[in-house]
């Protein structure tokens, strides 16, 4: 075994004894001891809002010692295996292992970002939100190829699912604005540091004189609302509005007023559903989606409030540039606050953005 490989197999050593710590793992089983015990009380359903979160607890639970479980073994197995291979002289048998060796790496590192998702709302499900910018079709298509990144990362890079929300395309190419629904452990966790300003640089395929031109898209990330979280919402607030959906056609489309918007008067969000053909199904989702909004602006106030005591400057916002995505005249994606780069433009466009979320994430701690 090389000295090389021997130092990264002590370093995941040490991370997973990191994540053990973290993860508090003999509190999880005595807690996971203490519920199984009120699971199996007759009583259980008498109250069943609180059956179901105890439920979901323990879920919660069984999930995330399984994990570290999988993990340590994963480890351990590969170190025995390597260690025999290598003693064997077998090349091509390591050749194996050390591919083995960077993929078990990767899962290591993303379970210890995991563990440094500490917010109320980390574990939730997510909506993500994307605007194109002033320009027209530069800016739809841009917000395009945004959505296309984001649906990959999220199924692809962490098995997320995704639900459409809200679509309105441009005139000609590319969307104005979509809004995902992101569902999955840690959703909003993973999302959340994507709010802001995305710039792209590029010779537009638009242009027939081939000139450069920069096209900017906002994103903005809240949280899904769960178990016992309460937003108060005022119906003298609400502007709502109804209209014809827009979509590709067919015998359902613009044929009624279903869509749905609706304008909270005192913060001035706005937030709209047409994914059903139900004005009312629509209304209520974009209720959700209102709610979302507003819990987002409350964890902020509180994160601003922590911030100011821990003296850390929070610079994310929605107007704020996050992240420059150079096409032309050199190829370079660069996250303006932490200074990460890459040079391989074409997998990050291809949804490989966790280097980006995990620079950042771990920035602030």
């Amino acid at each position: 075994m090389d000295f090389e490989t021997q130092v990264v197999l002590h370093n995941l050593k040490k991370s997973v004894e990191v994540i053990r710590r973290q993860l508090d793992i003999e509190k999880k089983h005595a807690r996971l001891e203490e519920i199984q015990a009120l699971v199996d009380s007759p009583t259980l359903w008498e109250d069943q809002s609180s059956a179901q979160l105890l439920l979901k607890e323990k879920s919660q639970i069984e999930t995330s010692l399984k994990e570290f479980k999988e993990l340590s073994i994963q480890l351990d197995d590969l170190i025995e295996m390597i260690e025999l291979a290598s003693k064997g002289g077998e090349e091509e048998a390591m050749k194996d292992l050390e591919r083995d060796l960077l993929s078990l790496k990767e899962k290591i590192q993303k379970k210890e970002i995991e563990c440094l998702f500490s917010g109320e709302a980390d574990g939730n499900d997510c909506l993500l939100e994307i605007q194109s910018g002033a320009g027209g079709t530069e800016s739809n298509d841009w917000a395009m190829m945004l959505l296309r990144m984001y649906t990959r990362w999220a199924e692809i890079y962490h098995k997320f699912q995704v639900q459409i929300v809200d679509k309105v395309e441009g005139e000609e190419t590319g969307i104005k604005s979509c809004t995902l629904k992101v569902m999955g452990k840690n959703a909003y966790g993973w999302a959340r540091t994507e709010t802001g300003v995305h710039r792209l640089v590029r010779i537009s395929p638009f242009d027939a004189n081939a000139k450069r031109h920069t096209s900017f898209a906002k994103v903005f990330v809240s949280p899904c609302i769960e178990g016992e979280i309460n937003i108060n919402i005022d119906e003298k607030d609400l502007k709502i509005d109804t209209y014809r959906a827009s979509g590709a056609g067919g015998q359902h489309v613009n044929k009624t007023e279903s869509a749905v918007r609706i304008t909270h008067l005192p913060s001035k969000i706005v937030v709209q559903s047409q994914s059903s053909r139900s004005q009312h199904q629509n209304k209520a989702e974009a209720m959700q989606m209102l709610k979302s909004r507003l819990y987002e602006i409350e964890l902020r106030k509180k994160e601003e409030k922590l911030n100011a005591a821990r003296n850390v400057e929070d610079s994310i916002g929605w107007g704020y540039q996050i992240r420059s995505y150079v096409l032309h005249p050199y190829q370079m994606i660069k996250d303006l606050r932490t200074g990460h780069e890459v040079g391989n433009i074409t997998s990050i466009l291809d949804g490989d953005l966790d280097s980006f979320i995990i620079a950042t994430i771990s920035s602030n701690f």
